[in-house]
C-alpha cells in the first residue's frame, strides 16, 4: 500500500503546465497537468538525450520535449512512434485539492537514471 507525499496543491500547476520537485537522491521529477485537470509524474528527462521534459509543451496527454521535440507520453512515459525509449513515470493522486506521490517511488524510482543520456 503506497506511502503517500504530499508535493504541492493542484493549482500549482498550471492547465498545460508543469512543475519540477527536487529529490535527495537522482533527477528531478515533473508533474503535469493536462487541460483536463488531470496530473501525471514523470522523472524529468526526455529518454533520447536527457532534455528536461518539465520545460516541454504539454497537450493531451503527451509532452514534447524542449530539445529536439520527442512526444513522450504522461500515461507512461514512453516516446511515441517512430521514436523509442522510455522515462519513469510515477503514481501519482489529487485528493481534495492537494496533489500526491507515492514516497518510496520518489525516493527509489529512476535514481540510477539521473546521469544517463
Amino acid at each position: 500500500m503506497p506511502d503517500w507525499k504530499t508535493i504541492c496543491v493542484l493549482d500549482d500547476i498550471a492547465p498545460l503546465g508543469a512543475r519540477r520537485v527536487a529529490r535527495e537522491k537522482g533527477g528531478d521529477v515533473a508533474l503535469f497537468r493536462t487541460a483536463q485537470g488531470e496530473v501525471f509524474a514523470l522523472l524529468d528527462r526526455c529518454p533520447h538525450r536527457g532534455g528536461p521534459l518539465s520545460q516541454g509543451i504539454v497537450f493531451g496527454t503527451s509532452v514534447a520535449c524542449p530539445l529536439h521535440g520527442r512526444v513522450i507520453g504522461l500515461h507512461d512515459g514512453c516516446a511515441k512512434a517512430p521514436d523509442e525509449g522510455c522515462t519513469p513515470s510515477f503514481s501519482v493522486k489529487v485528493e481534495a485539492g492537494q496533489v500526491l506521490l507515492d514516497a518510496q517511488e520518489l525516493a527509489t524510482l529512476g535514481v540510477d537514471r539521473a546521469g544517463d543520456g
